[in-house]
């Protein structure tokens, strides 16, 4: 069993940034393709970014490429989610989440565990 625990939430003004974390345990994090997703009108859990065990390989939804990164420390168990160029409507309650078949797919059924996430509010 995985446990995923996120940190890093809170309020910025538009323009700003946040770094979101999530600490993996009871697994082998290099093993997992790692995702973080938002809730979205109509979706539970809508994509956001992956990356894979490995982090040679990462993937974004469109409405956040150049303005997010997504990386990874395997010494630390922990996967990274930095948001720059902070919209309103980027506010949410941000989930990582883990892939076992390390597929790092844009589907959140594809994910095997979840965090409970973190809030990200950001104001105009």
């Amino acid at each position: 069993q995985v446990q995923l625990v996120e940190s890093g939430g809170g309020s910025v003004q538009a323009g700003g940034s946040l770094r979101l974390s999530c600490v993996a345990s009871g697994g082998t994090f290099s093993s997992y393709a790692m995702g973080w997703f938002r809730p979205a009108p109509g979706k539970e859990r809508d994509f956001v970014a992956s990356i894979s065990g490995g982090g040679g390989v990462t993937y974004y939804a469109d409405s956040v490429k150049g303005r997010f990164t997504i990386s990874r420390d395997n010494a630390k168990n922990t996967v990274y989610l930095r948001m720059n160029s902070l919209r309103p409507e980027d506010t949410a309650v941000y989930y990582c989440a883990a892939d076992e078949g390390n597929f790092a797919s844009r589907r959140s059924s594809t994910y095997d565990y979840w965090g409970q996430g973190t809030q990200v509010t950001v104001s105009s």
